[in-house]
C-alpha cells in the first residue's frame, strides 16, 4: 500500500476488532451477530471468508451452530479492497488462511474510516500462533478472545485439539477432527501421542 491510499477523514473514523479463540468458541457466530446488528443500525456491510473455506457454503459464512449470513469468497485479502465502495463495515471470517498482507489491508481499511472485524484462529492445532492473526491482534483497536467449553473437564478451552492423525497446517473440519481443550486436557492429549 502506498501513503496516498491513506484517508484521515475526522467525519469517518474506522478500527480494527479482532475475534479469536479456538475451534467451536463462538467467533463466527460473534463476527456475524455484530455485522447483524450494524446492518440494524443502517450500516453499509460487507462480509468476506477465505476461499479455502467452503465447508458449509461458497457464498455464506456459517456457524458451527448453523448461523449464516451472505459474503463474497476471496482467495486474498487484497480481493477485499475492490468491495470498498460505500462501505462503513467490513467483516473476514477465517482470518487465518489469509497471507500476511491481511495486517496491510485492514490497516488501509481502518485508515480509510472503514470498521474491519476479523475472526480468526489464534493458534493452530499443534498450540502456536496461527498466520497473520496474532501479528493483527497487536495492532488492533480491539480485541476479543473467546472460549470454548473443554469436551474432557468442562473448564474453558484455548486449543483446537485435532483428533485425527494428519500434519498438514491447514486441514478443514469440524467435530469429526477437532475437540476443543483446556489446556491440562491438551497437554495430557499431545503427551499421550509422543
Amino acid at each position: 500500500m502506498c501513503d496516498e491510499y491513506y484517508i484521515n477523514s475526522p467525519a469517518k473514523r474506522g478500527w480494527i476488532e479482532v475475534i479469536v479463540g479456538s475451534m467451536f468458541s463462538g467467533k463466527t457466530e460473534e463476527l456475524i451477530r455484530r455485522l447483524k446488528r450494524a446492518r440494524l443500525a443502517n450500516q453499509k456491510v460487507k462480509i468476506f471468508k477465505h476461499a479455502l473455506d467452503n465447508r458449509y457454503a461458497t457464498n455464506e459464512v456459517v456457524s458451527h451452530d448453523d448461523n449464516s449470513i451472505a459474503s463474497i469468497s476471496v482467495a486474498s485479502a487484497k480481493e477485499i479492497l475492490a468491495h470498498l465502495s460505500d462501505i462503513e463495515v467490513i467483516g473476514v471470517d477465517e482470518g487465518q488462511f489469509f497471507a500476511d498482507d491481511l495486517i496491510e489491508i485492514c490497516n488501509y481499511i481502518a485508515n480509510s474510516g472503514v470498521r474491519i472485524i476479523v475472526a480468526g484462529l489464534d493458534m493452530d492445532y499443534q498450540g502456536k500462533p496461527f498466520g497473520s492473526i496474532p501479528r493483527l491482534m497487536a495492532v488492533a483497536d480491539y480485541v476479543t478472545k473467546l472460549h470454548a467449553v473443554c469436551v474432557r473437564c468442562g473448564n474453558p478451552a484455548i486449543y483446537s485439539h485435532r483428533k485425527i492423525d494428519k500434519d498438514d497446517l491447514v486441514l478443514l473440519g469440524a467435530y469429526d477432527e477437532y475437540e476443543p481443550l483446556c489446556r491440562s486436557c491438551y497437554n495430557k492429549a499431545v503427551n499421550k501421542k509422543d
